[in-house]
């Protein structure tokens, strides 16, 4: 069993960076497929981006392509979710979440591990 820690949220300006990590511990996290989701107030909880455990091929929502960047760091056991040109619109709860086989990457249910979540606002 894998546990996930986020870090990295915070209060920022419209057109700034943040950069998310997700810590991983009881296993090795290159061993699994990672997914980011965030949750709007009011809203359900939606996909952001995903890496593939095999060849690491990532994936992003429209809403986020070409503005965030997933990685991994083997070294230190993490992935990092790198957000550029943040937008109002961003906001929200972000949760890293992890599964050994997946199919559909953008699906929750498809993920077995979560953390907790760390928050993230950005004000216009």
């Amino acid at each position: 069993q894998v546990q996930l820690v986020e870090s990295g949220g915070g209060l920022v300006q419209a057109g700034d960076s943040l950069t998310l990590s997700c810590a991983a511990s009881g296993r090795t996290l290159s061993m699994y497929t990672v997914g980011w989701f965030r949750r709007a107030p009011g809203k359900e909880r939606e996909f952001v981006s995903a890496i593939r455990r095999s060849g690491g091929t990532t994936y992003y929502a429209d809403s986020v392509k070409g503005r965030f960047t997933i990685s991994r760091d083997n070294a230190k056991n993490t992935v990092a979710l790198q957000m550029n040109s943040l937008k109002p619109e961003d906001t929200g709860v972000y949760y890293c979440a992890a599964s050994v086989g997946i199919v559909q990457l953008t699906t929750r249910s498809e993920y077995d591990y979560w953390g907790q979540g760390t928050q993230v606002a950005v004000s216009s």
